[in-house]
C-alpha cells in the first residue's frame, strides 16, 4: 500500500482522494485550493488573497510529511485567469523561491469557483 499524507493543517479532501502520497522518497501533493484548514470555506475574493491560502496549504501538506518548499521539484499551477499571472507569480516566488520545474496553465473551472489551484512533487528529506 502506498503511504499517504493527512493533517489538519490543510483542507480535508473534498473527494475520493489524499492531500499527498509518498513514493520512494518522493512526495506527490494533490491540488490545493484556498480552503481554511478548519472551517472548509473558500478564503480570500482575489488571486493574491487565495494564492497566499493556497501556498499555506501546500506548505502544511509539504511539512507533514518531513519536508519543506525548498524540495519542491516541479509544481503544475492551475489559474482561472491567465491575466492573474503575474499576481500569482508575486506571491508564489515568497512561497517557492527555489525555481523548481513548473507548469502554469489557465482553465476553465476549478473546484468550488477557486481562481488558483497549485500541485507539487517534492523529495522527501532524509530518504
Amino acid at each position: 500500500m502506498i503511504p499517504k499524507i493527512a493533517t489538519e493543517n490543510a483542507p480535508k479532501a473534498i473527494g475520493p482522494y489524499s492531500q499527498a502520497a509518498v513514493a520512494g522518497d518522493l512526495l506527490f501533493t494533490s491540488g490545493q485550493i484556498p480552503l481554511d484548514p478548519v472551517t472548509g470555506d473558500m478564503v480570500g475574493s482575489d488571486i493574491t488573497e487565495q494564492t497566499e491560502q493556497v501556498l499555506k496549504n501546500l506548505t502544511a501538506v509539504l511539512e507533514a510529511a518531513g519536508t519543506s518548499a525548498e524540495n519542491i521539484i516541479k509544481t503544475t499551477c492551475f489559474l482561472a485567469d491567465i491575466a492573474d499571472f503575474a499576481a500569482f507569480n508575486a506571491v508564489y516566488a515568497k512561497y517557492i523561491d527555489s525555481a523548481p520545474a513548473r507548469s502554469c496553465v489557465a482553465v476553465k473551472d476549478l473546484p468550488k469557483g477557486a481562481l488558483v489551484e497549485v500541485e507539487c512533487i517534492a523529495k522527501i528529506e532524509g530518504k
